[in-house]
């Protein structure tokens, strides 16, 4: 074990307490864990190239962590109605179909190498900049249109480009057999 990956697991276990607070309404706590969770996602990450700490493990728990988050705070947001069910669905699903992909590959015997294209960094950044929005209005108690539905818009729109993109790199490395 390293602090990066020291780090990442923190951030784990800042998602179930997360998901607690905004269930509890507790919008500027919730917002607060999950600035926190953010942020360590940057830190880990600087550390662990400034002072050559990669690893393997730290390689897969990374996006383990970003995606237990985001996923797990998109889901609570749609159960408490703040976030529509289609856009929901549309986060999950492209996390689900990754992840699925990835299992597959692993299963045949063809690992895909974990390489986060750049609109897949942009859409994480739009899911990320979404719900910083819309835990800082509910906290605030200030109306949620017509910014969040913008926003909605372009994580919607995002996340099927990114969805896309993975899902037509892993059709040509399954076909190719060879790396992705």
């Amino acid at each position: 074990m390293n602090i990066p990956n020291i780090i990442t697991i923190v951030r784990m276990l800042l998602v179930p307490l997360t998901v607690w607070l905004i269930i509890s309404e507790a919008y500027g706590a919730a917002f607060l864990s999950f600035m926190v969770a953010g942020i360590s996602d940057g830190v880990d990450g600087y550390i662990a190239r400034r002072y050559d700490l990669r690893t393997e493990l730290g390689a897969h728990l990374d996006p383990v962590a970003d995606k237990a988050l985001l996923v797990s705070i998109y889901v609570t947001l749609g159960f408490m109605k703040v976030l529509p069910a289609w856009l929901v669905i549309v986060v999950v699903t492209r996390d689900v179909m990754i992840v699925g992909a990835f299992l597959i590959a692993q299963m045949m015997e063809r690992p895909v190498k974990i390489a986060p294209v750049m609109v897949s960094k942009i859409n994480t950044a739009a899911q990320i900049i979404l719900v910083v929005l819309v835990l800082g209005l509910l906290e605030l108690r200030r109306d949620l249109e017509p910014v969040v539905s913008i926003g909605m818009i372009a994580v919607a729109i995002l996340t099927v480009a990114s969805g896309s993109l993975y899902l037509a790199k892993w059709f040509r490395h399954m076909a190719a057999g060879g790396p992705a």
